[in-house]
Formats: C-alpha cells, sequence, structure tokens
C-alpha cells in the first residue's frame, strides 16, 4: 500500500471510528462549556474530517465563518466533502498546516478552538502559542486534550508485558508514557503563561470498553491512533508481536470475563486572549 492511500484509509478510519466516539467525549466539553462568537470569523486547529466544526458553525450561524485546520489533507478531504454536502461552503474552508505554524497573520479570530485528544503532549506548548497568536484580542481560545491519570490501566499492564518478557530495559518507555501528561494546573499554568486570562478549565471522566484482549487491540482507535505512538519507540516487529501477545495474555486474565476499561480524564482549558 503506498503512502497515500496508508493515510486516505487512517483518514476513513478516524472518520469512521473515532471521531464518533472518542471525538464526540471531547466534543460535548467544547459544547458545554464554549460560547460562540455572534459573528467574525472562528478558527477550528486539528479539525480532522470536520464534523464538529461544522456543527459549530451550523450553530453560529450565517455571521460566523469557522476555518478548520489540520496536518492531514486526505481527512480534510472528507470534510470539504461534508461542507458541500451541507451546503455550508460560504461559511467554512478547510486548510492544510502544521499545528505549529499555523499560516495566519496575529490577532485574526474571535474564536480558537483546538483538539489536541489525538496530539503528542510535547507538542502543546507551541499548538497553544500558535492558537494564542492568532486569536483576536479578548477573543476566547479553547484546547481539550487528555490530563494526567489517563490510560493507566493500559500503562500498567503495557509495563508488566514487558517485564514478563524480559524487556524491563524498555520500561522508562512506559514511564515516559505516564509522566509526559500533564496534569490540569499544568496546562492551566501555561494557558496563563501564553497570555490567556480568565482561565477555566473542566474535566470529564471517560471510559472505552472492550470484551477481549483481542477487541482492544484491534480497535481502531487503539491499533492505528493509540498504538502506533506508545508502541513508536519499539522498532523491532518481533518484539513488537511478543509484547502485543503478552498484553492481550494480561488483559484476557484480569479481566475475568468482563469487559477491560481503558479510562481517560478528557480536559477542556478556556480563557480569553489579553486585550
Amino acid at each position: 500500500m503506498s503512502q497515500r492511500d496508508a493515510e486516505k484509509e487512517l483518514a476513513y478510519l478516524h472518520d469512521l471510528y473515532v471521531a464518533p466516539d472518542w471525538g464526540e467525549r471531547f466534543a460535548e466539553l467544547i459544547d458545554e462549556h464554549v460560547t460562540l462568537p455572534k459573528e467574525g470569523a472562528a478558527l477550528y486547529v486539528a479539525a480532522g474530517t470536520g464534523g464538529h466544526a461544522l456543527a459549530l458553525q451550523e450553530r453560529a450561524g450565517k455571521d460566523v465563518t469557522f476555518i478548520g485546520m489540520d496536518e492531514s489533507e486526505e481527512r480534510l478531504a472528507l470534510a470539504r466533502a461534508k461542507s458541500a454536502a451541507a451546503k455550508l461552503g460560504a461559511q467554512t474552508e478547510f486548510r492544510v498546516t502544521q499545528l505549529e505554524a499555523l499560516d495566519f497573520e496575529d490577532d485574526q479570530f474571535a474564536l480558537v478552538v483546538g483538539d489536541a485528544s489525538l496530539v503528542a503532549p510535547e507538542r502543546l506548548p507551541e499548538i497553544l502559542a500558535e492558537m494564542v497568536r492568532v486569536a483576536a484580542p479578548g477573543g476566547t481560545v479553547a484546547l481539550n486534550l487528555p490530563t494526567a491519570s489517563s490510560f493507566g490501566e493500559f500503562f500498567s499492564i503495557y509495563w508488566e508485558a514487558l517485564s514478563n518478557i524480559d524487556l524491563l530495559a524498555e520500561a522508562p518507555l512506559v514511564e515516559h508514557l505516564i509522566t509526559e501528561l500533564p496534569t490540569i494546573t499544568d496546562i492551566e499554568q501555561l494557558a496563563t503563561r501564553e497570555g490567556l486570562n480568565e482561565v477555566q478549565s473542566w474535566t470529564n471522566i471517560e471510559e472505552f470498553d472492550y470484551a477481549s484482549g483481542t477487541e482492544f487491540l484491534n480497535a481502531p482507535l487503539v491499533k492505528d491512533f493509540l498504538l502506533r505512538r506508545w508502541f513508536e519507540p519499539i522498532a523491532n516487529e518481533e518484539i513488537h508481536a511478543r509484547v502485543l501477545a503478552e498484553i492481550k495474555r494480561i488483559i484476557d486474565e484480569e479481566r475475568h470475563d468482563g469487559e477491560f476499561a481503558l479510562s481517560i480524564k478528557a480536559t477542556l482549558v478556556v480563557g480569553q486572549k489579553v486585550i
């Protein structure tokens, strides 16, 4: 499969399996706590396949235009198709961009929303800095992300699997995955340092349930998105397969015919750009 075909497949998987479940958990926080502007321009950073950006635009009305930005042209192709089907072409636009280098001048948008739910935590400071930069003075900036203690059940099993197959030399990888997730205080302080005031945050505990280790490891959210990053440092395919097999065994042994729950702390931080 070519790289382009692989990216197209990932875009479809994201649209079919990730956005309707994972994405909606984070979108609900934005829907509940973010006030949409009555007019002007809004920006959605990491808009994915566009479903939530389009829903926000429809709620905001004809006096608000939404621009969706993402790093995947394949995802944005799906977003543009949705926009055309909903006849929202005049109010929406989707563009490819690097999230740490948004292609806009300063002080442009009344609202900037960012979805960092599947973004590596080390990228957050630069992404949030860019979001604040392009927001208009007094404008709202809102970022969602998983915070510390998310994925704890899996990380514990991951460490145990490495230990069981004599790969404890790789344990620092798991420790890094645990400690890199920012606390709620961390992300609030980051928002303040980047130039936001009236900073507030909200967190929901969310669970994703799987009937077996096989179902967990084969779920598109896990297999094609989360595990890609969590397993990235393990380059050897044979070792990769051994770790996966041991993770499956541990999950099936420990769940005792019940479901395996992957829990996250879905967090939204919101602030106003200093005038």
